[in-house]
């Protein structure tokens, strides 16, 4: 029989829940506030804007994102419904195709940016010093490796245009 959690890491998993739901709430009322579309949005613009030809195949957008794949196609839709992004025909594959972030996605995930990072200021950064964060970065990076994820991307500067999630 495999061992069980100890309480303290069961107790250490309800937190992680708890403030990561909690906190995205937080995120998602702030961009909502200031007259944005979900976070979601800003996730597959932003994986989007850095492919490096501003496109990647349905599957590789849901891979980024770490979505299931109906919520992908109805974000797609919504995105190439709004101007966002488009689809574009595979030239190899006729069957495949890409999604291509437009400028107007471009724009529309910078602007966003002003209010999410002042969301990760607030709910994050204001409660954490930075040697807090690095060591919170570290011990989620190790709760990620347990699950055989692929490692994040570097977190950018929160002062830069093109940060991660």
């Amino acid at each position: 029989m495999k061992r069980k959690p100890s309480t303290e890491a069961t107790s250490a998993w309800i937190r992680l829940m708890r403030v990561q739901s909690r906190v995205l709430d937080c995120v998602e009322q702030d961009l909502k506030k200031a007259g944005f579309p979900p976070l979601a949005w800003y996730d597959a613009l932003l994986e989007l804007s850095r492919a490096p030809s501003g496109e990647l195949r349905p599957v590789e957008l849901e891979r980024q994102m770490l979505i299931p794949q109906y919520s992908t196609s109805r974000l797609i839709d919504r995105l190439v419904d709004e101007g966002l992004a488009c689809r574009r025909e595979c030239k190899i594959d006729k069957r495949g195709q890409f999604v291509e972030i437009t400028e107007a996605g471009r724009e529309l995930q910078k602007r966003m940016w002003g209010a999410y990072s002042a969301a990760i200021e607030k709910y994050v950064g204001s409660k954490l010093s930075d040697a807090d964060a690095v060591k919170l970065s570290g011990l989620l990076d190790r709760l990620g490796c347990s699950c055989g994820e692929m490692k994040l991307p570097p977190v950018v500067n929160v002062n830069e245009t093109s940060p991660s999630r």
